[in-house]
């Protein structure tokens, strides 16, 4: 062990921003609010590189995005309609007045809470646990649930997010990480020259409103198909409909496999002198590559251009409470929710 090391700053009024560096001198830095990843600063050719997108101060993720590498729940995606069934018990959630439909567990939901904390470390790992207690009937979901989030940096240039929940009543849990990458570190460059990897043969299609419409379609022959790896360009470049409707992609992706054995996605820098691997017991990664236009916020000094950032959100797939095929998002008592999501740095010299 040589410079494995965790410090802890003020990060806004109320706060914290955790620090955790590794041996190879990969720091991650994390925040209690909404525990969110804000920076991931990798060493390439002999300079610091941050590849994640994420703001200077708690204050910027509350007056600009509050989705940027938080942890999203209590159910990740969008719920038709808001309204959903357990065990013949009918529920119907507040809904963006936009659209009728509720996103990410609805308004001020995991992102936008403090969740306490408290740190671990190992010989070859530094972790901040996370833990938010989400009242019963929060956002019109049943039961109290006792959410954990763990996020570790190891000696192997893993970034491992570790979910826990249980609840006292049947309820929906659907987790995710809202982490954005840009492997190139410059976010006024477009991640159109990233390539892209992903073991997946089926997407899940969706209508306008983004919501997934119960067809799984296969990647043959499409933009989707990624399956050997491929520019992120095909996916801005083409007259196909599903890329088209939402400029490039906001789609789960249905793995082939699910476990640790082998990556279920990589991406790699432009000048693939640096790469991340993702590995997750999800059966579903929803991928959306930042198409905000001339909207999108200034970070770190620079203004985010349109597609500058792409997200890997491990997950069942949204859709899962309203069709066969999809999976099963019900969490109920006295069986723990738990699952795991592996970032893997590679290439890092």
């Amino acid at each position: 062990m040589k410079r494995l090391k965790l410090s802890k700053k003020n990060f806004g009024e109320t706060a914290v921003l955790y620090s955790l560096t590794n041996d190879a001198d990969v720091t991650m830095t994390v925040t209690d609010l909404g525990a969110r990843i804000v920076d991931l600063i990798v060493p390439v050719d002999g300079k610091s590189r941050n590849i994640v997108l994420g703001f200077d101060s708690a204050k910027e993720y509350l007056d600009k995005d509050m989705y940027f590498g938080a942890t999203i729940g209590r159910v990740a995606g969008r719920i038709k309609n808001g309204s959903f069934a357990i065990d013949t018990q009918n529920y119907q959630l507040p809904v963006d007045p936009k659209n009728g439909h509720t996103l990410h567990g609805g308004l001020d939901s995991f992102e936008a809470k403090m969740w306490a904390s408290e740190t671990k470390e190992t010989d070859n790992s530094l972790s901040v646990i996370f833990t938010y207690t989400s009242p019963d009937g929060e956002n019109g979901f049943p039961g109290e649930v006792k959410a954990t989030v763990t996020y570790t940096l190891t000696n192997d240039n893993e970034w491992i997010i570790d979910y826990y929940a249980d609840t006292d009543k049947p309820t929906l849990y659907n987790p995710t990480n809202h982490v954005y990458f840009n492997l190139s570190g410059d976010v006024t460059q477009s991640v159109d020259q990233h390539e892209l990897f992903v073991d997946a043969d089926r997407i899940a299609v969706v209508d306008s409103d983004t919501t997934v419409t119960g067809e799984l379609r296969s990647v043959i022959d499409t933009p989707f198909d990624f399956r050997n790896s491929g520019k992120m360009n095909q996916v801005f470049q083409t007259t196909y409909e599903q890329n088209q409707l939402v400029n490039g992609l906001d789609h789960p992706f249905m793995l082939n496999h699910v476990g640790f054995e082998k990556p279920q996605a990589i991406i790699t820098a432009p000048e693939k002198d640096l790469s991340v691997e993702m590995y997750t017991d999800r059966p579903a990664v929803v991928i959306f590559t930042a198409q905000f236009g001339e909207e999108g916020p200034e970070l770190r000094g620079n203004k985010l251009v349109n597609h500058g950032g792409i997200t890997l959100e491990t997950q069942v797939s949204p859709g899962a409470v309203e069709f066969e095929g999809f999976g099963d998002i019900v969490l109920y008592p006295k069986t723990p929710y738990q699952s795991r999501t592996i970032y893997k740095i590679k290439e890092v010299q």
